[in-house]
């Protein structure tokens, strides 16, 4: 996969995330919540988030997040950065 373009991030979609929005990867402009990404990807892919995210686990650039409301509105995707779905 080539790099993001500049002052994006990458998110790759795993397992049933891959399935409901038919893509492996997807760009998004940084910088970015990540409350903000899964209200993005709700108005793109609607009932995604009741069902596929609740049931997934995210990594940016390999760490593990939160999933907890505290986290996800705290927690900024950077330029760069390499975001995945996983299934818990």
């Amino acid at each position: 996969m080539s790099d993001p373009p500049a002052q994006h991030f990458t998110i790759l979609y795993f397992a049933s995330a891959a399935t409901y929005t038919q893509k492996a990867s997807e760009r998004f402009p940084a910088p970015m919540t990540l409350a903000d990404l899964f209200r993005r990807l709700e108005k793109s892919y609607p009932g995604i988030g009741e069902k596929v995210l609740t049931s997934c686990l995210f990594t940016i650039n390999l760490e593990y997040v939160d999933g907890n409301e505290d986290a996800l509105r705290s927690t900024v995707i950077k330029e760069d950065d390499e975001t995945l779905s996983t299934l818990k």
